[in-house]
């Protein structure tokens, strides 16, 4: 086939391409900006056009694959609509891609990156050569965020975002918690524990849930489907090469799946404790004039928790300052109170403008004094207003940043950026 991916340098869609790619179709694919991913699948043979106004959509083009962040109302979904070419969204073409696998779903509201990387990390160490594709940059994948295995096992992360998930047909589910989030796509706790509700009922009837039976919402959701439920707390916390609690938790999954599949649990235990995190997960970026410079995707209350909680067990006497870019007027509206008391941990913190990924759908908009304010008493530490990135970057080098400083650079925006710059 001739695919092309609308929106292809996110972290899912550009999976899906390469995927593609190395299954020997013809693909191409748009985006608004450069990036590093952009510049790996050139490398693949994957060419790519910085315009997505319908112009780089090939004559023969047999399938458009948008991702999430593409409107339906897109030049380039509506020039597929016009040409009568078919288009389906990136879950949709990782459903089709994926279901005549043995597939290894992991699901929840936060750390599923991170427990997929470790899940591949035990898989591969065990010889069970599985495909992979996660939200993020892994060092087991040198680096890459896909892996095209040779046996019938697909390993992949499943968002729950408009219910994107409901789109593959797990057969193991791993379930990291169902805390809450994406209220522009569910209106309430309710609907939101629907849908993994819903997801856990796609697996055959023989499936199998694993979660933590300590977290009575999953424990919950798990059990009303019937299905055969592995309670990952039964099993350690591993020890790992990468600070926080919230990571050994998340490692306990990976055990339970190693149960399952019948891995060894020496073996798992001890692939496990080689594991130093992804891209943008509490990633060290480096050391410049004594501070230590670190990128985290965190952008919800309970993932800045427990980066800082993790940040502060890792630099005890180090003091942490905080540069958090809130992501989308509409989560930090809707989760605003749980924000304030999140940065306890942190000495500085600073907040630059919302990062305003949903701008076409998106209509209230947070006062970013107030929410400074309010961050400075429900946490009891310092916070300031960055303004935009620039300027933050201005106030971090004049009188803010001192040697021995950790510098956490957190969001799931272009604060990535700020990071890079900071080793500058």
């Amino acid at each position: 086939m001739h695919i092309f991916c609308s929106g292809i340098g996110g972290i899912g869609l550009s999976a899906y391409a390469s995927l593609q790619k190395a299954a020997g179709h013809m693909v191409a694919g748009s985006d608004r900006s450069d990036s590093a991913l952009l510049q790996s699948l050139r490398e693949q043979g994957i060419e790519i056009v910085l315009t997505q106004d319908g112009s780089g959509i090939p004559a023969d083009c047999d399938l458009l694959v948008y991702s999430e962040a593409i409107p339906v109302d897109a030049p380039e979904r509506k020039l597929a609509r016009e040409r009568g070419i078919r288009s389906i969204s990136y879950f949709q073409g990782l459903g089709e891609i994926s279901k005549d696998f043995f597939v290894i779903a992991v699901c929840g509201t936060h750390g599923k990156s991170s427990t997929t990387a470790m899940a591949a990390r035990v898989l591969i160490a065990a010889g069970r050569d599985p495909s992979v594709v996660v939200g993020t940059k892994v060092r087991e994948l040198d680096g890459k965020n896909f892996r095209k295995g040779r046996s019938d096992l697909f390993l992949l992360e499943a968002c729950e975002y408009r219910k994107s998930f409901h789109a593959l047909s797990p057969d193991i589910v791993l379930m990291t918690n169902v805390d809450g989030d994406h209220f522009d796509a569910f209106k309430d706790m309710e609907e939101y524990h629907k849908a993994f509700a819903d997801f856990l009922n796609i697996l055959p009837k023989d499936g199998v849930v694993i979660t933590h039976g300590q977290d009575a919402d999953a424990k919950k959701i798990a059990a009303e489907s019937g299905r055969t439920f592995i309670d990952a707390d039964a099993f350690p916390l591993p020890q790992l090469s990468t600070p926080g609690e919230h990571m050994k938790q998340n490692a306990r999954l990976v055990l339970a799946l190693a149960e399952v599949l019948e891995i060894p649990q020496s073996e798992a235990i001890k692939s496990l404790s080689g594991f130093a995190g992804t891209w943008r997960r509490m990633e060290v970026k480096g050391e410049r004039d004594g501070i230590t410079i670190v990128d985290d995707y965190a952008h919800h209350p309970k993932e800045i928790r427990a980066t800082l909680a993790a940040m502060r067990e890792a630099y005890p006497k180090r003091r942490i300052v905080c540069v958090f870019q809130p992501h989308t007027h509409d989560r930090t509206l809707k989760l605003y109170d749980d924000f304030l008391v999140s940065f306890k941990d942190a000495d500085v913190v600073i907040v630059p403008a919302i990062y305003d990924a949903r701008h076409d759908i998106e209509t209230a908009t947070v006062d970013v004094p107030r929410f400074v304010k309010d961050i400075a008493k429900g946490s009891d530490t310092e916070v300031m207003e960055g303004h935009t990135l620039p300027e933050t970057e201005k106030m971090l080098r004049g009188t803010i940043l001192k040697s021995g400083d950790v510098l956490v650079c957190m969001g799931a925006g272009d604060v990535t950026k700020l990071a890079e710059k900071m080793m500058g």
